[in-house]
Order: structure tokens, then C-alpha cells, then sequence
């Protein structure tokens, strides 16, 4: 079995290398055709060991080789597949192959095609290092390369202001919570002695409170960065600027859900501290309804999929704060299927709107988009958790799990959180597919996509519809591995009055999105509306402001500070110290050249002088060492 797991983590890195020789060459299909037949290898190669575990609970773990060992410190490039890594492997592979195949038809007429699929491989084989490695080294490893693929991949087209901006917003935001990552690493290793997670969550137990705290958070600050928790939240929806596979597969599907990811492994370390895991699912449940609000005025499509990640991805911390990490896990998995087929189908409409991403300047898409309109509906449907498609499954397990917990303010605020969900999905989904056909105005004839791109997104569509049949196999597998307890309402009316009761809130929310934007008078707002003009409509278009207070009080203050220090310090102490140092060295050896005259007579007299003056030092010396005794007696009689 060992081949079949160098195979699923290695295909990818291969794929990557193999797009890699045609970076310089021009546009060639069999760039994207061999790296996305890699990537179905992998995912083939993860279906098996997924099978092997799921049916004979038996784990797998390698150690390829020693990457350190020094001292008492020893770090492997160790890799394991066990429940919960085998999940995230089916969901990275899965998800990958299909938007790879997608990407073929998408960046067709693209100059960057070659160089884009070998980024997106080597993206993937990051992914794969960060999941399957059995250590916290490994992890942190896969969890730079993600960050470096990603800045690759949104800056993809770098010759937009826009996009470079965007990838070192989302580069620099990340590093700034790795930081915090890292120093909760090296807490581990300090307090425990190893990075393997077996040894380090085996020893946490043994330790004060107080430092498995500081773990803990320390651990989730790195999480809050990858997963584009607040405050370090807004270089997500800026990622947009990078082509859509790259955010349906980096921003839907799999390196925003890595801070989930990393809470779920860690959940020996989050037992034990479970008022750092309350402080997690509240800040989940405030980003679910703060990214939400802003989803809900929002006119750039796939900013407003963006914001419904990000809203999601507060959901599965509320369950993973509450303890409830197979909930956490099985919502990451259902959400990659419906939130990259939602992705995908935006991006779609931008080729058929010709990169138009204002809603509404569209309307009536459905009669030349057929298949797009039936994808995007089915995964808004899943989305906003619709009985019986996957969202409902997952997102309403979240929903009960706080009820259970007796954590009402965060249910309340959750329940809330879905109905917006549901407004702003079939905002989206009215505007652009119903309603009047807007986009003539602008001169737009609009285009299905090609019909590979819809057979490769039809895995998506499907397990949107069934991945909730799975939860109890599912729930099986991974609670070998994490906590095993269910979560059910003890009242069974009281189970069916908040279950028909949150399916009825949805409702009304999609039946108040459909009377509200198919009307025929829509138009496009031109900033003249009284809804524009409001205040509560201009702190949610402006994000609450929040950017604005960045780059006014943090950037534009850090950017000040920085001048001062390269004018006042760098430049006048410390380029002045080294110029003046040379200058000396300079001056001295200009001054002292003329000593190599070359002329015998002048060089003759340095010599004697220097000779006489070596002999000089030698007296002086040898003198002094003679009589040191008599010199020490004068010299404190002096009172030297």
C-alpha cells in the first residue's frame, strides 16, 4: 500500500514538473492534458487507500527518509493516511482533477496556459504534504508552499495591478499569522520534546494549563491566517482576482479549509482546553454572519461566493470550537463539492458575460445557459442547506450541535447566519439566470461553456445532491480517530420543530430573493438609489471599513515608519558607519600608495625606516617585559 500512497502525494509534484519544461514554450494542450491525467491518478491512488481504511481500519504510516537529527531533535519526512487525512486527501484529489480538466477549456485562449497548470499541480502537491505529513514540520512545510502557490496563482496575471496587489495582500496577511503558527510549534518541541503528532499530543496531557493554552492559541492564530478568520480576513475576497479555477480550488475547496484542518488534527491539544475551543466557535459563529452581512450588497459575483466560503468556513469552527470535529470535517468535505461546482459555474458565466462580473448587468442566463443554470441552482440549493442535498446534512448538524451544547447565542446567531445564506445565494442565482436580459444593453451575446468542462464538473454536481447519504459511513470511519459523540436533539419534537423550522426560514429567504430581484424593473444601480445612499448599505459595500482602517492606520502608519527608518537610520547610520569606514580605508590607502613608487631609492629609505622602527618596538618591549616589576611598583606609587 505504501506505492499507492507515494503515488497519490507525488503525481501532482510530477504533473507540476512535467508543465514546468513548457513554461517558456508557447500555449500546448498536452501541458494540461498530462498534469490533470496525473491528478486522476492520484485521486484513483486516494480511492484505494480510502477503501483500505474505511474497510479494515487499518492506518498507514511511512518515513520516507530523515530530513533532521540533531541532538535530541529528529524530524522524518514521515507521511500517514489515516481517517482523518484519507478525508482531506479525497477532497484536495477530487476537487483537483475536476478543476484541472475544467482549466483545460477555461485558460484556452490564455498566454499563460503551460505556466498556470504547472503552478496549479505544484499547488496541489503542497496540499497533499500539508495533509498527509505525520508531523508538525511536515505540515508546516505543505501549509508555505500553499502560500507560495497561492501568491503564484492570484498573481497569475501580473501584469494587472490589481491581481499583484491581491497576492501580496493574501502572501503578507499569511505571513503575519505564520509567525504565530510557528512560535506554537516551537512551543511543542519545547515542552514536549517531538513534532510527531502521536509523541507531542501524547505528552500535552503531562503539561500545565497554562502552556497547552498558549499552544493552543498560538496554533490557532496560524489557522485564523490560512482560513481568513477576522481580523485577518481580507485578503480573501480580494484573492478573486486570480482566474476562477484557482478560487474554486484554493478558495472553496481546500487552502482556506487548512486552518479546519489544522483544529481538527489537533483536537488532543483542544480537549484540553476547551475555553480556547468556546473562544473558536464564537469567533466561527461572528465570521459566518459578519462575512454574510457583507455578501448581501455585494455586486461582484465571485466576491460574493467568497464571502459565502468565508462564512462557511465560521460555521465549521463553531463546531470544531465545540468539540464536534467530525462535524467540522464532514461540513469541510460537503462544502468543497457544492462551493467548487458554485466557483465553476461563475466562472462559466464570466467567459459567456466576457469577464463581466456585475450580476446585474446579466438576467435571463438560463435561456442560452442550461447547463450552468442547473449546476449553480442545485449547489445554491446545497448551500443554503436544503433537504435532502448535502448542505443540509452537514450545515444543520452544525446548527444542532450548538443546541445540544446549550450554546443558544451562537445557535441564534448561526440559525440567523443560514437565512442569509440562502437570501444572498438566490440573490445571485435570480440576477444572473432570471428575470429580464440586461446584458443586450451592454452588446454581450452570451455562450454556453464547452461541453467537457460540464461533464467535468458533473462529479461535483452529483455529490452535492448525495454526499449527505454518506454521513453514516462517514461518521464510522473518522470517530475511530476523533471524539465519537453524536449529537441529537433528546426531544424528538423538539428536533422536528427547529428542523422544519430552519427549512422554512430558508425558504422564505429564497421565495423574498426571487419576488425581490426577477422583478422586471431591476436595474443597474448607478449610486442614485436610496438603498445606496443608506448607511447601513454603505458600511457593508465598504466592508465595515475595515480595509480602509488597514491602509489608513496600519499600512499608511507602518509605511511612514518605514521612511523614517530608511532616511534616519539605514541611510545616515548605518550606510553612514560602512561609507565611513571605507572612506578611512580609501583615504589610507591613497595616502600610503606612494610607498610602491617603484623606485628603488624611495623604497630603499621605507624599508630602513620601517626597519628601524620594527627594531624600536622590539627595545621598547623587551625593556618593558625586563623591567615590568619596577614599572608596576612606579606606576601605583603614581596611584595608577
Amino acid at each position: 500500500m505504501e506505492l499507492f500512497l507515494y503515488t497519490a502525494l507525488f503525481s501532482p509534484l510530477v504533473g507540476s514538473l512535467f508543465a514546468a519544461l513548457f513554461g517558456a514554450s508557447p500555449k500546448t494542450k498536452i501541458a494540461g492534458i498530462v498534469p490533470s491525467a496525473l491528478l486522476g491518478v492520484s485521486l484513483i491512488s486516494s480511492t484505494i487507500l480510502l477503501i483500505l481504511v474505511f474497510t479494515t481500519g487499518h492506518t498507514l504510516h511511512v518515513e520516507m527518509m530523515t530530513w533532521m537529527a540533531t541532538g535530541d531533535l529528529y524530524i522524518p519526512f514521515g507521511f500517514v493516511v489515516d481517517q482523518v487525512s484519507v478525508v482531506m486527501m479525497m477532497v484536495v484529489t477530487l476537487v483537483s482533477t475536476v478543476v484541472h480538466v475544467y482549466a483545460i477549456g477555461y485558460m484556452d485562449h490564455d498566454k499563460g496556459f503551460n505556466r498556470f497548470f504547472s503552478y496549479l499541480s505544484a499547488f496541489v502537491f503542497s496540499m497533499m504534504i500539508l495533509v498527509m505529513s505525520d508531523n508538525f514540520a511536515g505540515l508546516f512545510i505543505g501549509w508555505e508552499g500553499v502560500g507560495l502557490c497561492s501568491w503564484l496563482l492570484i498573481g497569475f496575471w501580473y501584469h494587472k495591478e490589481s491581481a499583484s496587489w491581491a497576492a501580496n495582500e493574501a502572501f503578507i496577511m499569511n505571513r503575519i499569522a505564520d509567525l504565530g503558527m510557528l512560535i506554537g510549534i516551537f512551543l511543542v518541541y519545547w515542552n514536549t520534546g517531538t513534532l510527531q503528532y502521536d509523541g507531542a499530543f501524547a505528552a500535552m496531557p503531562s503539561l500545565d494549563t497554562a502552556t497547552i493554552t498558549w499552544i493552543g492559541i498560538f496554533l490557532f492564530i496560524g489557522a485564523m491566517g490560512k482560513s481568513a478568520q477576522f481580523p485577518l480576513h481580507t485578503w480573501l475576497a480580494d484573492a478573486m482576482e486570480g482566474p476562477t479555477p484557482v478560487s474554486a480550488l484554493i478558495h472553496a475547496a481546500t487552502m482556506v479549509t487548512a486552518g479546519v484542518y489544522l483544529v481538527v488534527r489537533s483536537s488532543p491539544l483542544y480537549e484540553l482546553i476547551p475555553n480556547v475551543g468556546l473562544f473558536i466557535a464564537s469567533l466561527g459563529a461572528f465570521v459566518a454572519l459578519f462575512a454574510a452581512s457583507m455578501a448581501l450588497v455585494n455586486r461582484d459575483m465571485k466576491r460574493v461566493i467568497a464571502y459565502s466560503t468565508l462564512s462557511q468556513l465560521g460555521y465549521m469552527f463553531a463546531a470544531a470550537g465545540l468539540g464536534a470535529y467530525w462535524v467540522a470535517l464532514f461540513h469541510l468535505m460537503a462544502h468543497a463539492f457544492f462551493k467548487a461546482l458554485l466557483f465553476l459555474g461563475a466562472g462559466n458565466v464570466m467567459h459567456a458575460m466576457h469577464d463581466e462580473l456585475d450580476p446585474f448587468k446579466m438576467g435571463g442566463l438560463n435561456k442560452v445557459m442550461k447547463g450552468t443554470f442547473l449546476m449553480m441552482t442545485i449547489a445554491s440549493v446545497a448551500l443554503a442547506g436544503i433537504f435532502p442535498l448535502a448542505g443540509f446534512f452537514s450545515k444543520d448538524l452544525i446548527l444542532e450541535v450548538a443546541f445540544v451544547n446549550h450554546h443558544y447565542v451562537i445557535y441564534a446567531v448561526l440559525l440567523f447566519t443560514a437565512a442569509l445564506t440562502a437570501f444572498y445565494s438566490f440573490r445571485l442565482v435570480a440576477l444572473i439566470f432570471h428575470g429580464e436580459e440586461r446584458y443586450k444593453l451592454f452588446g454581450i451575446h452570451p455562450h454556453e461553456a464547452y461541453k467537457f468542462m460540464l461533464i467535468a464538473m458533473s462529479p461535483l454536481l452529483l455529490l452535492a445532491i448525495i454526499a449527505g447519504a454518506f454521513k453514516a459511513g462517514y461518521f464510522e470511519m473518522v470517530t475511530q480517530l476523533l471524539p465519537s459523540t453524536e449529537y441529537h436533539v433528546h426531544s424528538a419534537a423538539t428536533y422536528w420543530i427547529m428542523t422544519i423550522g430552519t427549512q422554512l426560514l430558508v425558504a422564505l429567504a429564497i421565495f423574498y430573493a426571487y419576488k425581490k430581484y426577477t422583478k422586471k424593473d431591476i436595474k443597474v444601480p448607478d449610486g442614485t438609489s436610496k438603498m445606496e445612499n443608506s448607511f447601513v448599505y454603505k458600511l457593508l459595500i465598504n466592508q465595515y471599513y475595515i480595509p480602509y482602517f488597514y491602509e489608513q492606520y496600519i499600512v499608511k502608519a507602518y509605511r511612514e515608519l518605514s521612511e523614517v527608518f530608511w532616511t534616519k537610520i539605514d541611510q545616515k547610520i548605518v550606510d553612514g558607519t560602512v561609507d565611513g569606514m571605507a572612506n578611512i580605508l580609501y583615504k589610507t590607502g591613497n595616502t600610503t600608495r606612494v610607498m610602491q613608487s617603484g623606485n628603488l631609492s624611495t623604497m630603499l629609505k621605507w624599508m630602513v625606516a620601517g626597519t628601524v622602527a620594527l627594531l624600536s618596538l622590539a627595545v621598547v618591549f623587551g625593556l618593558a617585559a625586563r623591567y615590568s616589576g619596577e614599572i608596576k611598583t612606579i606606576l601605583s606609587g603614581l596611584g595608577v
